[in-house]
């Protein structure tokens, strides 16, 4: 079966962040992306987890984008617009897909 190549960005930030993020993706023409939730992990600040946590205020998502190369630029400036201020992460990664006409 042929696969195709292409980019896949995640992009870590506060739950609360989840909707300018994914508004500035669409913006910038993206027009799928899955959101999950982050249950924990460790960084600058040391571990942190959901954990116990009442509201989604304290928590982090993952949001997830596949996209052709030559929109990866648009994808990052926009996504960077918002990520810049707050807490998060972006990485980006070569990828392999089926239906190449579906990104």
């Amino acid at each position: 079966m042929d696969t195709n190549t292409a980019k896949r960005v995640e992009i870590i930030i506060e739950a609360p962040m989840e909707e300018r993020l994914t508004s500035a993706l669409e913006g910038a023409g993206v027009t799928g992306f899955t959101v999950l939730p982050v249950l924990g992990g460790s960084g600058r600040s040391g571990r942190w987890s959901r954990e116990g946590q009442i509201s989604r205020a304290g928590g982090m998502v993952a949001v997830i984008c596949i996209i052709r190369e030559e929109r990866l630029d648009e994808l990052l400036e926009a996504a960077f617009k918002v990520v810049k201020r707050h807490i998060g992460v972006v990485s980006v990664s070569d990828c392999e897909v089926l239906r190449a006409e579906r990104f």
